[in-house]
């Protein structure tokens, strides 16, 4: 299992923006195949930094999610609600895969 992090650095003027961005990608990301942890917009602290958080099996699977979430209507839609309203200013995936399970003590 893969986890894609993704850290969004957003206008903070624009926060409700990127909170209904984040809205449509909690259906359309299950929908198109990937484990969808969440999205997180700024609360405390920084006003522009912002995650989105699934896992996938394999950079192949990941592959084939991203084709089908170009192809989905709101996947497309949301894509070009970004475009449109400009509040994502940079976004990093990072790629991490999980060391330290299993979790909890071990008899």
């Amino acid at each position: 299992m893969l986890t894609c992090i993704i850290r969004y650095h957003i206008d903070p003027t624009k926060k409700a923006h990127f909170e209904q961005y984040a809205r449509n990608w909690g259906e359309a990301i299950p929908r198109c195949g990937a484990d969808l942890i969440g999205y997180y917009a700024p609360h405390e602290g920084s006003s522009t930094l912002a995650y989105g958080i699934y896992n996938v099996a394999s950079l192949s699977d990941y592959e084939a999610y991203r084709a089908r979430l170009s192809a989905d209507p709101l996947g497309r839609e949301n894509y070009a609600f970004a475009q449109k309203e400009k509040f994502l200013l940079r976004e990093d995936r990072t790629w991490l895969k999980l060391a330290s399970a299993p979790h909890g003590a071990t008899s």
